[in-house]
């Protein structure tokens, strides 16, 4: 049985690249290349997989960038079940790194028929036992209604499955008055939402307390070097902060915090260990050159928490 199973509907193919001497309109030579299966769900089941959780990673893939999409999933031993697209492909983000800046050009994504769509959503509903958790994450196509993490939530409503968001906007927005079990925006995310800004670990308590008015269960903020705030159901408030390192890679790092909670809540039933192993898990990654591996977040949680016993 599956304990966590992710969606992403809009999964890539990731190129970073970086270019120490980047010119325009002129031709540039990278310095180094790496190729990774890209996507919010994708990169939460890596580092869940890594973590020894069981999980399994659903959504669409199509054309040779499809294929290449699977065999790198496949190098990362990430189960995944990826429903296959007749004469589309899959998208392919590039992640140009030039000095301190870091510019992203992601790729359009596939056009999803609703029969198609439909099967999809009685797949992941087959794939769900009762206790399991569903991870919604990431972007939607533009082929795909917006409310569709809303519609899946509605479908599942007869099941004990407890529902995570990660997304942003109007799709994380019409999904609140369901009741997920538990939802991760970021600083920038949650001020999209409430429509102001939230820059301090005090705004984003108020804010998250304002989500739970509306429906959301637990609230989990990332706020970057500021750290993160979690606001449970029953109202307990836990804050940590983000330790001091060099951010080589800002890609994935939140759904790897994501992750590390949710790993840590599975492991422990804690929301505090929880809370510190989400920390480690995401500054690890964003400390080296992509999804970080078992071993450097053990090693990060026991330099930030050298008091506290390590739930890996």
């Amino acid at each position: 049985m599956y304990v966590i199973l992710t969606v992403t509907l809009n999964p890539a193919v990731d190129c970073a690249m970086e270019v120490s001497d980047y010119r325009e309109n002129a031709v540039n030579r990278a310095d180094s290349q790496h190729l990774t299966a890209g996507g919010k769900g994708i990169n939460i089941s890596v580092i869940l997989s890594r973590l020894g959780i069981k999980t399994k990673a659903l959504g669409f893939c199509g054309g040779e960038t499809g294929k290449l999409l699977c065999s790198l999933l496949d190098g990362m031993e990430c189960p995944y079940s990826m429903t296959w697209l007749e004469n589309q492909l899959t998208r392919v983000n590039v992640k140009l790194r030039c000095g301190g800046s870091e510019t992203e050009i992601n790729g359009k994504g596939p056009k999803i028929a609703d029969d198609v769509l439909k099967d999809f959503i009685k797949k992941t509903e087959s794939e769900l036992n009762d206790g399991d958790i569903l991870v919604l994450a990431g972007s939607i196509p533009a082929s795909v209604p917006s409310d569709i993490y809303a519609d899946i939530m509605k479908r599942l409503s007869y099941k004990n499955i407890r529902i995570v968001a990660d997304s942003s906007g109007k799709p994380l927005a019409e999904l609140l008055p369901l009741k997920p079990f538990l939802i991760k925006p970021n600083n920038f995310e949650l001020g999209e939402i409430l429509g102001r800004e939230i820059s301090t670990r005090e705004e984003a308590f108020k804010g998250a307390s304002e989500l739970q008015k509306i429906g959301a269960k637990t609230v989990l903020v990332s706020l970057a070097e500021k750290g993160a705030v979690l606001l449970t159901e029953s109202g307990e408030k836990y804050e940590v902060s983000a330790p001091k390192g060099e951010v080589k890679n800002s890609v994935g790092a939140g759904d790897s915090m994501l992750a590390g909670f949710l790993a840590g809540l599975e492991m422990t039933g804690n929301y505090r260990t929880a809370l510190m192993l989400g920390t480690a898990s995401g500054s690890a990654t964003a400390f080296s050159g992509g999804l970080a591996e078992k071993h450097e977040i053990i090693g990060l949680f026991n330099k930030i928490y050298p008091c506290t016993e390590s739930p890996l």
